[in-house]
């Protein structure tokens, strides 16, 4: 694996910031970290950065500790913070080149096609650029490298939404080239878009592991009949969620024939079928969906 956390905790005297994360992380995955402010997200990087020393546990980049060992920790990482703080007096150009020599990396020839496709001028001195315009630089530097793992702080802020969509099209790329990506965000369709594994945190714990690929695979029904709604089937993955005034909305995952040749035999008045999404998921736990 190429990450690797263990019972990682975090405690600011007696708040607990994160709870005893266990988390796995190999080549080629994108690993979508989600929860609103305050849920622990960037808590939890800035621990496998190695910026903040665990109250327990610890985490682990290419075999290496990310606190007793956090040079060559790092050198195997590109990071992108949620706050930037960027050295104003050098060119986009110059920032690039100096952090990836800084990390034993060298600069990719795809940073010209990169610049083109973010719409930025890498000559110009940081100093000049609006905040959108840095932060364009700070995805650069985080791409370019071809770094290992990618860690990535809410990426997408501040992000008109065509560079949103290149971005979210740049981290499908870095799978593709067998680079691991975790990044924290609330905004579920960026997540939904590009992971193949979501966690949801919760006051600092991970309470929810979901492989993309099974979601994809599901089902909302939203159901309305003449008359009260029957009873429901016994099917595996079928589960009610709403029932009200002659409706009922259902989450399955099961088998979709087997579910539509029951509804067929049932007095329908209206009948409609979405993907399941992450929405209803992130519901149970953080109540209104991001």
């Amino acid at each position: 694996m190429l990450l690797r956390t263990e019972n990682l905790t975090k405690d600011y005297d007696s708040f607990r910031a994160l709870d005893a994360l266990d988390l796995t992380l190999g080549p080629g995955e994108v690993f979508g970290l989600l929860g609103p402010n305050g849920s622990g997200k960037t808590t939890a990087l800035r621990l496998i950065m190695g910026f903040l020393r665990p109250t327990a546990g610890a985490a682990w980049v290419d075999g290496h500790h990310c606190w007793d060992d956090g040079v060559a920790a790092r050198r195997r990482v590109a990071y992108l913070p949620g706050e930037l703080r960027l050295y104003e007096n050098m060119t986009g150009r110059q920032l690039i080149r100096f952090l990836c020599e800084l990390r034993g990396q060298k600069v990719w020839p795809d940073l010209a096609d990169l610049a083109r496709r973010f719409d930025i001028d890498l000559d110009r001195p940081i100093a000049h650029l609006s905040s959108g315009m840095k932060r364009k630089v700070a995805l650069l530097q985080v791409l370019v490298p071809h770094a290992a793992l990618l860690i990535m702080d809410e990426p997408t802020n501040t992000l008109d939404p065509s560079m949103r969509d290149e971005l979210l099209d740049q981290v499908a790329r870095a799978r593709d080239r067998g680079q691991a990506v975790l990044f924290s965000s609330h905004v579920l369709s960026e997540v939904e878009r590009v992971c193949d594994r979501v966690g949801i945190l919760q006051r600092g714990r991970l309470v929810h592991l979901q492989r993309m690929a099974d979601l994809r695979e599901g089902r909302l029904i939203h159901a309305r009949f003449h008359g009260p709604p029957p009873a429901l089937p016994s099917l595996d993955g079928l589960h009610e969620r709403q029932r009200q005034d002659g409706a009922v909305t259902l989450e399955y995952t099961g088998p979709l024939a087997a579910l539509l040749e029951w509804l067929a035999r049932q007095p329908l008045a209206d009948l409609r079928l979405e993907p399941l999404g992450l929405a209803s998921i992130y519901h149970r736990y953080h109540g209104a969906v991001a």
